[in-house]
């Protein structure tokens, strides 16, 4: 067990009263941009078909496996986030995460597929749940004045992960292959894989060094938490995980958590095959930019709609999510065939809710929920994505096996899919319309959440004598981090403004042939 003093201890990442909350977001944003990456696993999708000779299911189920864990490790590991604090779930997922490279890397080598999906997909997917909720609570506890915003940082970052790694990783299967034709990329996935494996060691370890807790008596400058609570959808109290599953609330945004998902999440997976069936002149790296581009929505959603989420709340966002979003998916499958400009368009705003969606029901349920176990509560809610990783990229894969092996091509594979989806979201909006603020019968007492703050506060108090005592040099420490936080800072920007580069250069080729 972890002693106050030891590196992994929750108490030793419980920052100091004047702690500076902005050096916060780069560490956040480390774990995020790394395990993004499964945002970009259709850049491999051809190259895998390719190496192991199957179709769009087989290899969309490593997809699948990996989302569908994600969910169930989120849920299953909530509570113990929680407790554990950031650090060290960071720095577990971090190895689960790379440990799974080297099961699928092991698999590439020996040819089994199913290697592939243990390694990727279930160890990798474990390390995407862990990693996922790991910086989101954290970020709110810094921001409570903002939480649409805090959310929005934490998960913009999911998203902008394939912004980077989807060029990035195009770039390296065509290194390591020798050319840009589906068999070089497939002979580049090992090489691909591995340098993955060790940059995202590398950047989760930094990260998980810098994140911080708030020191129980600290909030922002000005912040009056009596002054923003009690309004027609924020809870005035707190309800607990186990209680809140009990509620109805809770079933309706799963449902429409779900229902927003399986309709991104089946565009997303196929993104760099669906342009090219959709407009045959396309190539696979003008594909690989308009991968980039959705990651750029994507990105770009989760923080622009969660920050707007703040002004006109998390209800009236997801109607905008879902009604919005269902009439584009009408377009998309009925007029866009015929317009490579109207499809990227919709595609664009239909991603970009999709990101939304996720940065937005962290901050929904901490309005219905409260804040005293939001973490492990948004955990549970994740098995919604589980499911709909599952039930969106399998609706769309077997519309396109179904429809190809009846002759057809072209957007003609993915209309009946698009049409479902249309379904779905109508399902979607019903159920947001149902939610309503949660029965005060259900709140937590507000002794136990007072006990909780107070055992904070004195093993806060410990830490401080342990090493005050101990000898540790508190400047040296200060310094270490800020030139951390700094490095992992200059990276994240370096490697964005590279993978925005190199995005606009090759989704180009999406106009200009």
């Amino acid at each position: 067990m972890a002693t106050a003093t030891s590196f992994f201890a929750r108490t030793r990442i419980i920052a100091p009263k004047e702690f500076n909350r902005w050096l916060i977001p780069p560490a956040a944003l480390a774990i995020h941009l790394s395990i993004g990456q499964v945002y970009a696993f259709s850049v491999f999708k051809a190259p895998l078909m390719e190496f192991f000779a199957v179709r769009e299911v087989a290899v969309g189920w490593i997809f699948s496996l990996a989302i569908g864990m994600l969910g169930l490790s989120s849920a299953v590991a909530g509570n113990w986030v929680e407790k554990v604090g950031p650090r060290t779930s960071m720095a577990t997922a971090g190895l689960f995460w790379v440990i799974g490279f080297f099961v699928a890397i092991f698999g590439l080598a020996i040819g089994q597929l199913w290697l592939v999906y243990l390694g990727y997909g279930v160890i990798g997917g474990i390390g995407l749940g862990i990693g996922y909720i790991s910086p989101v609570s954290t970020l709110m506890k810094w921001f409570p004045d903002k939480p649409g915003l805090a959310t929005g940082m934490a998960i913009m970052g999911f998203g902008g992960g394939a912004l980077i790694a989807s060029p990035a990783s195009n770039t390296m299967m065509e290194f390591f292959g020798g050319g840009s034709g589906t068999a070089n990329l497939a002979d580049g996935l090992y090489g691909t894989f591995l340098t993955l494996a060790i940059l995202y060691l590398v950047v989760i370890a930094l990260g998980a060094y810098a994140i911080r807790l708030p020191h129980p008596d600290w909030k922002p400058k000005g912040y009056q938490p009596e002054n923003n609570s009690g309004t027609k959808m924020k809870t005035t109290g707190n309800v607990s995980a186990n209680t809140a599953l009990r509620t109805p609330q809770f079933w309706l945004l799963w449902v429409v958590l779900f229902v927003n998902v399986t309709a991104g999440i089946g565009i997303l997976e196929n993104a760099a095959p669906m342009v090219q069936d959709y407009f045959a002149e396309i190539t696979a790296g003008a594909a690989a930019g308009y991968v980039g581009l959705l990651s750029l929505a994507n990105m770009g959603g989760r923080f622009v709609w969660s920050t707007v989420s703040d002004w006109i709340g998390r209800k009236n966002t997801y109607f905008l999510y879902l009604g919005l979003g269902l009439l584009l998916y009408l377009v998309v499958a009925s007029f866009s065939s015929a317009s490579l400009a109207i499809f990227v368009l919709s595609t664009l705003v239909i991603i970009s809710f999709y990101g939304g969606g996720f940065s937005t029901v962290p901050a929904y349920l901490k309005d219905l929920f409260g804040v005293y176990n939001v973490g492990a509560i948004h955990g549970r809610l994740l098995t919604a994505w589980a499911a709909a990783g599952v039930a969106g990229p399998l609706i769309v894969n077997t519309v396109v096996e179904s429809r190809a092996d009846a002759g057809l091509e072209g957007a003609d594979l993915y209309r009946a899919s698009l049409l479902l989806m249309c379904g779905l979201l109508a399902v979607g909006v019903v159920a947001n319309l149902l939610i309503k603020p949660v029965n005060e019968k259900h709140y937590v007492d507000v002794d136990v959440v007072k006990q909780k703050e107070a055992a904070d506060r004195k093993a806060v108090e410990e830490a401080e004598r342990e090493a005050k005592e101990s000898g540790q040099a508190k400047g040296n420490s200060s310094f270490a981090h800020n030139a951390v936080s700094l490095i992992l800072g200059i990276f994240i920007g370096v490697s964005l403004a590279f993978g925005l580069w190199d995005t606009m250069v090759r989704a180009a080729g999406l106009f200009t042939g």
